[in-house]
C-alpha cells in the first residue's frame, strides 16, 4: 500500500455500533450521484436512506466482516464469499420498508437499481464490498482508503479476490490505486454510469 493508503486502526463491529454506521452512511451517500437522487426529497432524504442502510448494515452483521474505525466514522460493509446482503426474510420485505420510508415510486426505482447491481453481480465467490463510507465530519483524514486497505489485508491473508461497485466516478482511481479494475458498467434510470470493480486474489 502507499503512504497515502495506510491501514487505521480498525475493529469488527458490534449491534451496538448500527446506529453510528448508518448515520456515518447516510452522511457519507447524502450527495452520492447514485443514492443521493434516489431519495428525491432531500428535506427528507436523511430520514428516509437512513432506513434503508439500517437494514443492510443490521443484517451484515450476521458475518465478521463490517470494519470501523473505533468510533465508526469510517466503516466498510463486507459481505464475505457465499455470503448474502439480506436474509430471505429481509429481502420479501425490502418493498414494504422502502414504500414506508420513501413513498411507492421511490421505492420501485431503487428496486430497479438493486435489481440491475444483481444481475451484474460476478458468478465467482468473492468478498463484496457493499458499502464503504466515512462521516462527513471525518472526511479528508485518510480513514475510508485507510480501512479499505485493513480490510484487503485481511482478505489477501485469506487468498480471496474482492468485488465492489462504484457509484461515484471520483473514487474509481482511488480503487485502482489498490488493485481493483473496471469489471462493468451499469446505466441506470437516470443516465447515471455505476462501474464495476474487480481484484484478483492475492
Amino acid at each position: 500500500m502507499s503512504a497515502e493508503h495506510r491501514t487505521v486502526p480498525a475493529r469488527v463491529a458490534t449491534p451496538a455500533d448500527v446506529e453510528n454506521i448508518v448515520e456515518t452512511m447516510t452522511t457519507a451517500f447524502f450527495h452520492d450521484p447514485l443514492w443521493g437522487p434516489a431519495f428525491p426529497d432531500e428535506e427528507q432524504r436523511t430520514v428516509q436512506a437512513a432506513e434503508m442502510w439500517r437494514l443492510y448494515v443490521t443484517s451484515a452483521l450476521r458475518y465478521p466482516w463490517t470494519l470501523v474505525t473505533p468510533d465508526a466514522g469510517a466503516a466498510a460493509v463486507w459481505i464475505p464469499p457465499g455470503g448474502s446482503e439480506l436474509t430471505p426474510a429481509e429481502e420479501s420485505g425490502l418493498d414494504d420498508l422502502l414504500t414506508r420510508a420513501a413513498g411507492t415510486e421511490a421505492a420501485q426505482a431503487i428496486r430497479v437499481i438493486y435489481d440491475q447491481l444483481e444481475a451484474a453481480h460476478p458468478e465467482e465467490e468473492c468478498f463484496y464490498l457493499t458499502l464503504l463510507g466515512v462521516h462527513d465530519r471525518d472526511r479528508g483524514k485518510g480513514l475510508g482508503m485507510g480501512l479499505l486497505a485493513e480490510s484487503l489485508n485481511r482478505i489477501d491473508a485469506l487468498g480471496a479476490p474482492a468485488y465492489l461497485e462504484s457509484s461515484n466516478p471520483a473514487n474509481l482511481g482511488r480503487y485502482e490505486s489498490v488493485g481493483f479494475t473496471a469489471r462493468d458498467e451499469i446505466t441506470v434510470a437516470t443516465g447515471h454510469v455505476v462501474t464495476t470493480m474487480w481484484r484478483p486474489a492475492r
